[in-house]
């Protein structure tokens, strides 16, 4: 087994635990669908998040050539899934067995955590490319990083339900283009 192969085992794992949660959250709410007073950004966000889980899962791929990996190299690559799997983590609101659930209420409670693991995200990123290649990402790459940044830090500080119901299509069209323009074939 080759040292990819065997670092890459947790990193499935958090992407895993992290589209688990979005999916397991889906279903929850569609169970309890007659008790859900509806705040259509979380599901989009949502399906956002569920679209960031899959696209890194592709990127990460192109770690396959890697051959020497240090222990700083591993742990700044592990803590891309672990801010994906807190993003997943803080839109997926919490559906009890009972009562009603308010998503702009819960939505709001966690808008800060959310949007915050959106920015430690983007930072890591950046983070790894300079580790693993002592380089920022292409041109392109990094605009895609500088809007989702844009957004996500209207998002953290703003309360405004009419700037967060603009961000939530935002952020969906902003992340399908970024990965139309970059990750339509598996990377190398």
């Amino acid at each position: 087994m080759d040292a990819f192969s065997y670092l890459s085992v947790l990193l499935w794992i958090v992407l895993g635990l992290a589209i688990t949660q979005l999916l397991g959250g889906l279903a929850a709410l569609v169970r309890a669908r007659g008790r859900v007073k509806m705040y259509w950004p979380v599901p989009v966000q949502m399906a956002a998040v569920f679209l960031i889980s899959l696209q890194l899962w592709w990127a990460l791929f192109s770690l396959n050539e890697t051959r020497n990996w240090t222990f700083a190299a591993f742990l700044i690559v592990l803590l891309q899934p672990v801010t994906v799997y807190l993003m997943a983590a803080f839109i997926t609101p919490d559906v009890p067995p009972e009562g009603e659930v308010d998503l702009r209420e819960r939505y709001f409670r966690e808008t800060r955590w959310f949007f915050g693991s959106i920015v430690a995200a983007l930072v890591v990123s950046l983070a790894k490319s300079l580790v693993l290649w002592g380089a920022l990402p292409n041109s392109i790459d990094l605009a895609g990083h500088a809007a989702f940044a844009i957004v996500a830090l209207a998002g953290f500080f703003s309360r405004s339900s009419t700037v967060h119901k603009v961000i939530a299509p935002l952020s969906l069209l902003l992340y399908s283009t970024y990965i139309a323009l970059l990750f339509v074939s598996l990377p190398r």
